[in-house]
């Protein structure tokens, strides 16, 4: 079957989770989608995430039926998708893979995944997850992924900087604007946050916040709004803020960024709950304990967050023992054991009720200034629900990527989603999809 006639069932299944088998792109699952009480034998688990070959092991210790053997794989910006991806096609694919939220749909449209639909137990899973979490892994009327976490967008500031500038922490993105002029007034050298060209996901969570649907459906087309009102509102003002110099154009994780956040020169980190290690890494030499603190992302006048990162457990179309494939993915997404032998590997927030604060006591959070796991539990009531991503997340964000690349040479926000509007219509309906505008 052509990739034409497999792409044409991407949209109904979202909108009625019709899933178009692929002829020639893998092997068909050996087993019914039916529940196995007591599944075994030997499945094979792919992951980038540090840590989880430790949970890996604590399951093959917690019982003898089932034994996971565990792959390390780079993540997806370093080619970890196209790995995962080429070995489902070729049918040597692992049985279980963590694949983040954003490229979910696209691998599920592409009959990569089996839904978990009668192999889980989804009133003691899926049923438990907030309405905003079950939207990232449910298409239709079908479960593609068990959650691990769901981190909500948090924004960071250096307090005694904004104290300097004699500023609350912002509420609204009023304010945030306010208080880096006032920043700059009194620090002319310094930059509230940075505007990160390389992390297009975060442009998406902040038009997210702001009431913009990037993706939907209508009938059996997809409705594309990469441009649409919310998120012109969101590219407006960030343009503006990059013009008045409140934000610095850098890459996020880059040198340039590490050296500005040690030495005061950006004192604000836009980012998630996710990113309280980063930021430790960065200014802990330069004697900035105590002074970092978490806050609620500024709004637009009304309470609203995003999720920004995150990743799930999956079972691939090449498992061939699918019930074994999801009584391990069960444990890694509800088990505190599995949390318990990760350890620390920073400052988690967990989809599934009840982790997060097996992971909070596993996190040394002494190094900021205030509570921020409080911050953290009021960004996470305050998602907006309504979100879905789009069948092929690589279309949108290399056009992003590639135009914001330009925003240093005269080069506007703006233009950058017109451009990926235009990018991302194109791409769907060259790979054989209905698009709607």
């Amino acid at each position: 079957m052509k990739r034409r006639q497999l792409l044409l069932g991407a949209a109904s299944l979202m909108a009625s989770a019709a899933l178009i088998t692929a002829c020639g792109t893998g092997p068909t699952p050996s087993a019914a989608s039916t529940p196995t009480e007591d599944p075994s034998g030997t499945i094979t688990f792919w992951s980038s995430l540090a840590g989880m070959d430790k949970v890996a092991a604590a399951f093959n210790a917690s019982q003898s039926k089932i034994k996971v053997n565990f792959e390390t794989v780079p993540n997806g910006a370093n080619g970890g998708y196209a790995k995962l991806s080429t070995a489902i096609t070729a049918g040597n694919g692992p049985d279980v893979a963590t694949i983040e939220y954003p490229q979910l749909a696209q691998f599920a449209s592409n009959g990569q995944l089996q839904p978990l639909d009668g192999l889980i137990d989804k009133a003691a899973t899926v049923d438990k997850l907030s309405e905003q979490v079950r939207s990232l892994v449910q298409f239709g009327d079908k479960t593609y992924a068990l959650p691990y976490d769901a981190a909500p967008m948090i924004m960071w500031y250096r307090k005694d900087m904004l104290a300097k500038a004699g500023v609350e922490t912002p509420k609204t993105w009023q304010e945030f604007e306010e208080a880096g002029k006032k920043l700059k007034a009194v620090a002319p050298d310094a930059y509230l946050a940075s505007f990160n060209p390389n992390e297009p996901t975060l442009t998406a969570s902040l038009s997210w916040q702001a009431g913009a649907r990037w993706f939907g459906t209508e009938g059996d087309s997809w409705k594309v709004g990469v441009n649409d009102a919310a998120t012109q509102k969101v590219a407006t003002y960030w343009q503006k803020l990059i013009d008045q110099k409140v934000v610095k154009v850098q890459q996020a994780f880059s040198d340039e960024w590490s050296a500005d956040l040690a030495s005061g020169a950006v004192v604000g980190v836009l980012g998630a709950n996710w990113s309280a290690t980063g930021i430790q890494k960065r200014t802990e030499a330069s004697g900035q304990k105590g002074q970092w603190i978490a806050a609620e992302v500024p709004n637009w006048g009304t309470s609203a967050d995003a999720f920004y990162g995150g990743s799930s457990f999956n079972i691939t179309k090449s498992s061939k023992n699918p019930a074994a494939a999801a009584k391990f993915i069960e444990y890694l997404g509800t088990n505190q054991d599995a949390i318990k032998a990760r350890g620390n590997t920073g400052s988690a927030y967990l989809a599934f009720p009840g982790l997060t604060p097996v992971a909070q006591k596993a996190y040394d959070a002494s190094y900021f200034g205030n509570d921020i796991y409080a911050v953290f539990d009021k960004a996470y009531g305050t998602i907006s629900k309504g979100w879905q991503w789009g069948p092929n997340w690589d279309i949108t964000n290399t056009a992003l990527k590639d135009a914001y690349g330009k925003l240093t040479t005269g080069g506007t926000v703006k233009e950058a989603v017109e451009t990926a509007q235009k990018s991302t219509v194109a791409g769907l309906k060259q790979n054989g999809l209905s698009v709607k505008e």
